[in-house]
């Protein structure tokens, strides 16, 4: 017994070394040195002084935490999320359940194309956007010259419809997937008890993607809170598009000024609040499943 332990502890070694190394290295030691850096604060001892780095405990924090639009481009992120996730993964649920009941011919060139949005990267499709949005360069200007697409009032859902576009047929083949692993028996019963498409649709597919609704769920609440592509690209096409409209861009903004110590708190909240809604979700889809 003593010595299958001790192999089999050697092969699990193995195999998570290179995971554990390469999660050390991109993504603990990151956030650690983000941590270190959010606790310093630059001096100078005149205004031409030189600059140092000093010991400042929780001064930057104080900053994030009394920054109003900070925290407001959190609120217009979470607003984004609470419409954008559930019609996303609604659609990317209604095509991978068309695919998959069978009705759908060329089903691979359909699932190609849908797929292919997400294949392009995220700040060319925001550019492509961005040109058919804008008045005086789209195509379709009969639409963008009676509605102001880029205005401030309408651009979050602009941006929205991109990330929309973009990742529907990504979440379709994480469900599609899920969909292809439930034995068709089950469909077989359920057609002997007089269940039509709909029926087994509503009744047994969706049921039982469910983990695959949570998984990518928790993948867009992380999305959501990243958002920085799109309203980057943005900023060229609206004058709505602050440099604070996203948590992101008042990251890379304050970044850029230059005062890596304050960009790096703020890293550090967003991080913990990004932390905190994916596993609130989590516990709450786990609570409901053991109900």
């Amino acid at each position: 017994m003593t010595r299958r332990r001790t192999a089999h502890r050697g092969a699990i070694a193995f195999f998570v070394l290179p995971f554990g190394v390469l999660f050390a290295l991109f993504f603990v030691l990151p956030v650690g040195y983000a941590v270190v850096q959010s606790l310093y604060v630059v001096e100078r001892t005149d205004m031409f002084g030189p600059a140092r780095e000093v010991f400042g405990g929780l001064t930057q924090y104080g900053y994030v935490f009394s920054d109003g639009p900070f925290w407001r481009s959190i609120g217009r992120v979470l607003l984004f999320g609470v419409v954008q996730v559930p019609v996303m993964l609604g659609l990317a649920l209604l095509t991978a359940l068309l695919l998959d009941s069978g009705l759908v011919k060329a089903g691979r060139f359909f699932r190609l194309a849908f797929f292919m949005p997400y294949a392009v990267p995220g700040v060319v499709a925001a550019i492509m956007w961005g040109f058919l949005y804008s008045p005086n360069l789209s195509p379709f200007t009969t639409v963008t010259k009676s509605v102001d697409l880029l205005s401030a009032d309408i651009v979050l859902w602009a941006m929205a419809n991109v990330v929309t576009w973009v990742y529907v047929g990504y979440n379709m083949i994480i469900i599609y997937s899920y969909l292809l692993s439930i034995p068709t028996e089950i469909y077989e019963a359920a057609r002997l008890d007089g269940a039509g498409p709909v029926r087994i649709a509503w009744s047994i597919k969706i049921p039982l993607v469910m983990p695959a609704l949570v998984l990518t769920t928790v993948f867009s609440i992380i999305g959501t809170l990243q958002l920085l592509a799109e309203p980057q690209v943005f900023r060229s096409f609206s004058s709505a598009v602050s440099s604070t409209y996203t948590p992101n861009l008042t990251v890379y903004s304050t970044s850029s000024i230059p005062n890596f110590n304050l960009a790096a708190a703020f890293s550090v909240v967003l991080a913990l609040a990004t932390f905190a809604l994916s596993f609130g979700f989590l516990k709450l889809t786990q609570r409901k499943g053991l109900r």
